[in-house]
């Protein structure tokens, strides 16, 4: 098994998210450790509840996004993202349930 980390594809930010000088115009999803879940519901984080993504994405984005930006995404932003997220949550045998679908 391989330590590196395992990222999605890039999420293309319709909105992208201005930090001082930069500008973020697209998140990497980290797939998420066991202990970066902590204080969250799985059931919520599979039915893309804002609260839960909310808190989440800060843990996993690439480059890392603040609570405060993930709170000011545009909602189709926190969706791509949330789907991601969503994706990791799945065995791999339901992902290729759902690619063959």
């Amino acid at each position: 098994m391989s330590d590196r980390p395992v990222l999605s594809e890039p999420v293309t930010l319709d909105t992208p998210v201005q930090r001082g000088e930069s500008v973020i115009a697209f998140v990497q999803i980290r797939k998420p450790g066991a202990g970066e879940l902590r204080g969250l519901s799985l059931v919520d984080l599979g039915q893309l509840k804002v609260d839960a993504l909310l808190k989440i994405l800060p843990r996993i984005t690439v480059p890392s996004l603040t609570e405060a930006e993930a709170a000011n995404l545009e909602p189709a932003d926190l969706l791509a993202c949330g789907a991601e997220v969503g994706g990791f949550l799945l065995q791999k045998s339901q992902r290729m349930d759902v690619l063959a679908q």
